[in-house]
This record gives structure tokens, C-alpha cells and sequence, in this order.
């Protein structure tokens, strides 16, 4: 039998078969591989969307201004007087207005004009003025966010442009009319013209051609190889005598777009002079929501979902491990406790939104509780996520070796004392690895909070349960079924939140595992 020439299994069917059995292994581990490779690709395609969707909302870009916050217009102020938006604005207004003369007489470009910096957008700033009514009488420098639009253009998402340096030219103005002329200095824009399709006619209905130097701009109605006529925007002709030129194609005709040339010149003219810089998007985090893009923030969902997750702690984890204490370790084994371990399991795979159904009917409808506030949306999530935690729980109990209980019980210990001092401390890394991804998963829940109001406009930071809030999740919906271009990368920039708060609570769950897991 020591031969193995001899051995029964030594024979060419034997091999055959063990060669079929060792290939079938190897597929299986590059299946498995194959499988692994997919769910990471899938992963890194999906975050890689998102961030980059995201990257554009990091940064925004804002206007200073020297603000003189005269007693005159002011007046005396106290403290706890309303914030004095429109003589803010007014004084942003004057600014503008004293900066390019040329809409003095148009109502309708001084509409452009203040267009580039919203209303809403000096609400911080005569909020602190409210607070601090000594600076009454002083000049202040503030930055203010630009316009969303003007924002999206300056980061290339907005009106795509291309621009074209030409040099030193001659510029020279007879009755409204601008001619600029420099020998072969135009053939590389008449290239860049003729590749973008841009008929040099002005019109609003084609693209445009826009040629600036320093603070001032020309809109170009014709060009030739050594000169070009076209109308001053804004500026002087100086600018042109002592600065390079440099031409701006805008291949999208003006009346399709949501920004006119008169704009993008005084946006230019405000960034020549170094009044326009791009800064971190701090006021993201730090403002509540807005109508306007640029002022919104995610403050106030921020602590409307730590509110909301409180109260789904408070509840669905004490009752949830208790619950699958009572089921696991004390509850008798008949039909009744069968019954209530079958409809818990059925409950783990209900549709969320008849949580919500019946928070409205329940919480909303019969008790009368605030509607759109975190103490609701905390106990419809509560119900939710109850069997995901019992369920968990369980498990954890079960995994606890029959030994640990007999030995307990050899030493004389009741079965409270060996259940809460000797099976419980085993089991509670399993316990709370349960509870927090039930409230990872509460975290990111939408149509329960939908469907108790929670989509609410929420302009203010909530200070307790009971007050009006939202969440991320419902923000994210919020925001991503506007119309405007520019919550885009604002819905992504929420997004990515909302996963770090996940990553952070699964980062807990990896720590409370390796610090308190058991091996047998």
C-alpha cells in the first residue's frame, strides 16, 4: 500500500477527476476576486462622481467692499434691533454704481449691475452690526458672495469661454464706435473665431467676442486681419493704450445664457482692480439654507439630524437590546413569543415609508406632536430601525458560548446576575456593532421624514427636539430637485457630508469591535 503506483486512487479517472477539482478551486478564488474587483470599481466610480460633482461647491467666490456705516444712514443702534438689511444693501449698491457711471441713466443695467451681488447676501453683515452697534461711524471691509451664475462662470461650468492673448493695440472711438487695429495681431483670434463657430456681428443672438484690458471692455461687432470695431461695455480707452489685450470668445449666444456680456465686463473690471478672490466654501457648513445658492448652508440639518438621531438612540437601542434580552435569555418558548419573533423578523424588511405612513397617521394625527420636528422624525426612525437592533442583539447573545451560562450557574449565580454580569459584557461588541449600523442606516432614511414634513424650508438652527427642522438626507432631495445649475455641485458637497458622518459612525463600530471582541 506504500506504492503509489498501487493505490486504487492512483489512476488516470482518479487524477482526472482531483485535476477538475483543484481548476474548479481556482476558478472559484478569481470568481471571488472578479467579484471583489467589480464592488471596489463600482465604489470608486460612484465616489469619484460625486467628489467630483462636489469639488466645484469648495471653494465660492466673493466681492470686497469698503463699507461706511455712516451714523447718518445708521442712526443710533441698540443692541437687539432688527438686522438693517436694505441700508446695508444700499450702501453695496452706492458702491457699484459709483464704480461704473456708464449705467447711470438705464434702470435697466443698473438692475444688471446690482444683480451681481444678491440681497440676501448682506444679511450676515448687518446681523453683526446688529449685535456690535459700535461700529456705527467706522468703514469696514466685508466680502460678499457673487451672484451663483457669476460664480459658476468664473469656474468654467457657466458660459464656456476660451481666451485669446493679442498684445499691444490701437484704439481709437468716432460717434459710439470702437476701432481697435494692430498689424497681424488678430490672426490667431480669426482662427479661434472661425473654430468656435462665432459670427463677430454683436448681436445678441450669436456668440459674443469680448476684448479686455485692465478694468475696461469692448464687445466686438467686427473683426478683420488688422483691425476690429465694436462698443465700449465699460472702462476707458486708456486701458488699452498701456495694457496687453486679451480677447474672450463666448460660444453660447447671450440670450441663452443666464449672464450678459455687460455683466461678465464689470465681473472683469471688479477682478482687475483685485476685488474678486476665490475663498474656502467655510459658510457651507457654518450657514443655514437659502433661496440662493451661494448663502446656503447645512447648519441647520447638521443639528437637525444629531437632534433626530438622539432621539432615535434614546429609544430604539435601550428598548431594541432589552427587548432581545427579555426574548433570548427569560421569554418561554411558545406560540405567543414565536409569533412576536416572526412579525419582528417581517418588520426588518418593511418598506420605509410605511414608517412613515404611520408616523403621520400616529405621532401627527392622533398625539399631535409638532410636525417637521426632530422628536417625530426620531421616533418614526426609532421604529424603523427597532427589529434591525433586536435582530443584531440576538445574535450577539447567541454567539455567547452555553459554557459561559453553565459555569454562571455552577457558582450560584441567579440567572439576572448571569445574564447582565457575565453573558451580557460579552456580547455587548456585537450589541452596539448592531445599534450604531441601525443608526447608520437611520442616518440616511428620507421618505420617513418626507412624509412627516421634515422637507420644511428651515432658515434658522434648531435649538431643541421640538423645534422646526430637516436633515441631510432631506436637504440632499431638497436641493437636488431645483432647477438652478448651481445646486449641483452643492448637492454633491452634502453627499459627501452625509458619508462622512457614515464613515465616522462604521469607524466606531470597526473600534468597539477590535476593542471588546472574544475569541473562543
Amino acid at each position: 500500500m506504500s506504492d503509489p503506483a498501487a493505490s486504487p486512487f492512483a489512476n488516470e479517472r482518479a487524477l482526472k477527476r482531483l485535476r477538475r477539482r483543484r481548476a474548479a478551486d481556482r476558478r472559484f478564488k478569481w470568481y471571488g476576486r472578479m467579484a471583489i474587483g467589480f464592488a471596489l470599481a463600482a465604489l470608486t466610480l460612484l465616489l469619484a462622481s460625486i467628489a467630483t460633482q462636489a469639488v466645484s461647491a469648495a471653494t465660492y467666490h466673493v466681492v470686497s467692499f469698503d463699507l461706511d456705516f455712516d451714523e447718518q444712514t445708521f442712526g443710533e443702534a441698540k443692541p437687539g434691533d432688527p438686522p438693517q438689511v436694505d441700508k446695508v444693501y444700499g450702501l453695496v449698491r452706492a458702491d457699484l454704481l459709483a464704480q461704473f457711471p456708464e449705467t447711470a441713466g438705464s434702470r435697466p443695467l443698473r438692475h444688471e449691475l446690482t444683480a451681481l451681488i444678491t440681497r440676501l447676501a448682506v444679511l450676515p453683515v448687518a446681523r453683526e452690526l446688529a449685535r456690535k452697534p459700535g461700529e456705527v461711524g467706522t468703514v469696514r471691509r466685508v466680502e460678499l458672495p457673487l451672484s451663483d451664475d457669476l460664480d459658476l462662470y468664473l469656474k468654467g461650468a457657466n458660459a464656456r469661454h476660451l481666451t485669446v492673448p493679442i498684445g499691444r493695440v490701437e484704439a481709437k472711438a468716432a460717434d459710439g464706435v470702437v476701432t481697435v487695429k494692430a498689424e497681424d495681431a488678430f490672426n490667431r483670434l480669426i482662427a479661434a473665431v472661425s473654430l468656435e463657430g462665432i459670427e463677430a456681428s454683436g448681436a445678441p443672438d450669436t456668440g459674443s467676442i469680448l476684448m479686455t484690458a485692465g478694468r475696461s471692455t469692448i464687445k466686438l461687432s467686427a473683426l478683420g486681419q488688422s483691425s476690429a470695431t465694436g462698443r465700449l461695455l465699460t472702462g476707458s480707452l486708456q486701458d488699452f493704450q498701456t495694457n496687453p489685450v486679451r480677447a474672450r470668445l463666448i460660444p453660447s449666444p447671450e440670450t441663452e445664457r443666464t449672464v450678459s456680456d455687460r455683466q461678465i465686463a464689470w465681473l472683469l473690471a471688479l477682478k482687475a482692480e483685485g476685488r474678486v478672490s476665490r475663498v474656502p466654501h467655510w459658510s457651507l457648513l457654518t450657514h443655514t439654507d437659502s433661496t440662493q445658492p451661494e448663502l446656503a448652508g447645512t447648519l441647520a440639518a447638521i443639528v437637525g439630524s444629531l437632534l433626530t438621531l438622539l432621539v432615535t438612540a434614546s429609544l430604539a437601542i435601550p428598548v431594541g437590546i432589552l427587548a432581545s434580552i427579555y426574548l433570548e435569555e427569560f421569554a418561554p418558548r411558545n406560540r405567543v413569543t414565536g409569533l412576536i419573533e416572526v412579525n419582528i423578523n417581517n418588520l426588518a424588511a418593511v418598506p420605509s415609508i410605511v414608517f412613515g405612513l404611520l408616523g403621520a397617521a400616529v405621532f401627527l394625527g392622533a398625539f399631535g406632536l409638532p410636525r417637521s420636528a426632530p422628536v417625530v422624525g426620531g421616533l418614526v426612525l426609532a421604529l424603523l430601525i427597532l427589529p434591525v437592533v433586536i435582530i443584531a442583539s440576538r445574535a450577539a447573545l447567541t454567539a455567547v458560548p452555553q459554557s459561559i451560562r453553565d459555569a454562571a450557574f455552577a457558582i450560584g449565580a441567579s440567572r439576572m446576575q448571569t445574564v447582565f454580569h457575565h453573558v451580557m459584557p460579552l456580547a455587548a461588541p456585537g450589541m452596539l456593532t448592531g445599534a450604531i449600523l441601525g443608526m447608520a442606516r437611520a442616518l440616511g432614511e428620507t421618505a420617513p421624514l418626507l412624509l412627516i414634513g421634515m422637507v420644511a424650508f428651515v432658515a434658522e438652527v434648531p435649538r431643541g427636539p421640538t423645534d422646526e427642522a430637516t436633515a441631510l438626507p432631506v436637504l440632499i432631495y431638497s436641493w437636488a430637485t431645483q432647477a438652478e445649475r448651481a445646486w449641483e455641485p452643492m448637492t454633491g458637497a452634502v453627499i459627501l457630508i452625509l458619508l462622512a458622518f457614515l464613515i465616522a459612525m462604521n469607524g466606531v463600530v470597526v473600534f468597539l469591535r477590535r476593542k471588546f471582541e472574544r475569541r473562543w
